[in-house]
């Protein structure tokens, strides 16, 4: 053990050791240089990039806001007379048509008091049709002094009364029928009902508030949505040209549910939170849209017919503002100032800085240095850049 230990405290020992390693690392590194510079190019070769067209495309412009969708009509249906629920005619959940037989009240203390009414009718107008035929034996007797002016001045009025008793008699049978009627309950629109609140065999009242069931009507479909107050003119502008066009789209973005038409902006803005609110309807054909569901509106306020554009991705931004890569006839970058508009989507629309015809750099920017040689590794077609507005 002591000659073992002599021997790792020796100076010389330690110093072979580190040559050793030293020597191993050196015959190491060579190769694994080799392989990992294997796959770069030489430096101060061309830069491998993509370039575009700069372009006039259309470009619409967009409103972004965010609603919620409403039925367009919503309607809790109660019961309009007093008795006993016999049946329900409807399915949860299920599409009824406007008339539509939703559930039904006893209708026999209703019946009874309709026969009642006729009852009494038929009873009136026999005794005025007795009360008119006495008033005539009395007109023959007048001119012959056979019966006093009093007498016919009473059957007179015995004959009026009588009259105007059968009209109350009518009203009462009006009244009794639709009392009947209110025992079919039926649906006031086309609509889906929703879960049903009431069963059969219990007592509905007139004054109860929590209704039968609920009827949305779903098509069409209303959306409630928001703006930046400044956007207002824009958007009185827009409706003041036509019709704005709002499309119905998923939170994500990726999904359009329904376009549809602003019919409504309304009267004040919010001035907690800057904003207005605005109504538009939706066919909803395919019930897509559900009262509830919060939905991105995208508002078309305007077309930009004929817009100079060029890829969103060429666009870049410096201490002095937007730029971007203009391809050279040699092959070669310049840096050019942008002055930009509206961004649709994939386009961006340019107002000055580049010509029609010219070619942008769409990618490896960050490697890019006015006068830099580039070759071309792929170039965007102008009908892959016409597109949607992405979020």
């Amino acid at each position: 053990m002591d000659t073992i230990s002599r021997v790792i405290k020796s100076p010389r020992w330690v110093i072979g050791a580190v040559a050793l390693v030293a020597a191993t690392v050196w015959l190491w590194l060579p190769d694994r240089r080799s392989d990992a510079a294997g796959p770069h190019h030489a430096p101060g070769g061309p830069i491998s990039v993509d370039v575009a067209d700069v372009s006039r495309a259309d470009v619409p412009v967009y409103l972004d806001g965010l609603g919620t969708m409403q039925a367009f009509n919503t309607v809790t249906v109660t019961a309009r007379v007093d008795g006993q629920l016999q049946k329900i005619a409807f399915e949860e959940g299920r599409m009824v048509n406007k008339g539509e037989l939703l559930a039904q009240i006893d209708p026999r203390p209703f019946q009874a008091a309709l026969g009642l009414a006729q009852a009494q009718k038929a009873k009136d107008e026999a005794q005025l049709q007795s009360a008119k035929a006495d008033l005539e034996r009395y007109l023959t007797l007048a001119p012959e002094n056979l019966a006093s002016k009093q007498v016919l001045d009473a059957q007179r009025a015995t004959v009026a009364g009588l009259e105007a008793q059968i009209k109350g008699d009518q009203a009462n049978i009006d009244n009794a029928r639709t009392q009947l009627e209110y025992t079919s309950i039926t649906s006031p629109i086309q609509g889906r009902t929703g879960i049903r609140r009431v069963d059969v065999g219990n007592n509905v009242r007139a004054t109860d508030t929590n209704g039968i069931v609920v009827v949305t009507q779903l098509q069409p479909i209303a959306l409630i949505f928001t703006l930046p107050e400044d956007t207002l003119g824009v958007i009185a502008k827009a409706m003041s040209d036509g019709g704005v066009t709002v499309e119905a789209m998923s939170r994500d973005g990726r999904q359009e549910f329904d376009r549809g038409t602003v019919t409504l902006v309304d009267n004040q803005i919010d001035q907690t939170t800057g904003t207005i609110r605005l109504k538009a309807v939706f066919p909803n054909p395919e019930n897509k849209l559900w009262p509830g569901q919060y939905i991105d509106a995208r508002v078309l306020v305007r077309t930009d017919k004929g817009a100079l554009t060029i890829p969103s991705t060429a666009v870049q931004r410096g201490p002095d503002g937007m730029f971007t890569y203009v391809v050279k006839s040699d092959s070669t970058v310049e840096v050019r100032p942008l002055k930009v508009g509206e961004e649709n989507g994939s386009l961006m629309v340019v107002q000055d800085g580049i010509k029609e015809g010219e070619r942008v750099v769409t990618s490896n920017q960050y490697r890019l240095q006015p006068g830099a040689h580039i070759t071309i590794a792929h170039e965007v077609p102008d009908k892959q850049l016409v597109g949607r507005r992405q979020p």
